[in-house]
C-alpha cells in the first residue's frame, strides 16, 4: 500500500473505493485512479467555485487531500445528490471551520467540506471532530470486541491487580551470557 494510501485512510475515505497505489504527489494521476476525467475534474472544480467564495474554493481545490473530496462529490453527483448544496453550507463567515489558528485554515476547511459532503442537508454541521467508527476499527490494535465478548460468555476481562506497579511482585530476571 502506497504511504499516500495509508495517510489519507480515514474519514475521508470512508465509503469510497481507493486504490492501494493511491498517488496524491501526482494530481493528474491521482484524479485518473480514483476514475475523474479532465472533464469532469473541471465539472467539480466550477461547481466548488460556484458555491464557496473564491478564497476558500482556490484553498480547497489546491489541497493536496483534493482528489478524495472530488472523488466523493463526483460520486455524489453520479448518484444524483445536489453536492453543490452540501459545500454551500460552508460559505458563511459564522461557519465553525473558519476559527482557530491561520496555519491550520485548509485542514479545517479540508474537514468541514468532508463533513458537509457526508451530513444530510436537513441534519446541523458538527463543530467539533466528529468519529468515523469504521475508520476508528480499522486503526484500532484493540483485540477486543463483539467475537472476544462472546467467546468470554459476555463477560468483561479480569481488572489487573489495584495494587500499584512499585508493589507488585515480580520475578527475577533471567541471567544473561554464561553462568559459572
Amino acid at each position: 500500500m502506497s504511504a499516500d494510501a495509508k495517510r489519507a485512510w480515514g474519514p475521508l475515505t470512508e465509503g469510497l473505493k481507493i486504490p492501494r497505489d493511491l498517488d496524491l504527489a501526482d494530481r493528474a494521476r491521482a484524479l485518473d485512479q480514483v476514475g475523474i476525467t479532465l472533464g469532469a475534474h473541471r465539472l467539480l472544480v466550477g461547481r466548488v467555485i460556484e458555491a464557496l467564495p473564491e478564497r476558500d474554493a482556490a484553498l480547497l481545490v489546491s489541497s493536496r487531500s483534493w482528489p478524495l473530496l472530488a472523488h466523493r462529490m463526483h460520486t455524489m453527483a453520479q448518484a444524483g445528490e445536489p453536492f453543490t448544496a452540501h459545500l454551500a453550507r460552508l460559505a458563511p463567515d459564522t461557519a465553525a471551520w473558519r476559527t482557530g489558528p491561520p496555519a491550520d485554515t485548509a485542514t479545517r476547511l479540508l474537514l468541514a467540506a468532508h463533513h458537509a459532503l457526508t451530513t444530510p442537508l436537513g441534519a446541523p454541521l458538527p463543530t467539533g471532530l466528529r468519529v468515523s467508527a469504521s475508520a476508528a476499527r480499522s486503526r484500532s490494535r484493540s483485540t477486543t470486541g463483539p467475537d472476544t465478548a462472546a467467546a468470554s460468555g459476555g463477560r468483561p476481562a479480569p481488572a489487573e491487580s489495584a495494587a500499584p506497579t512499585h508493589h507488585r511482585r515480580t520475578a527475577p530476571a533471567p541471567r544473561q551470557g554464561r553462568g559459572r
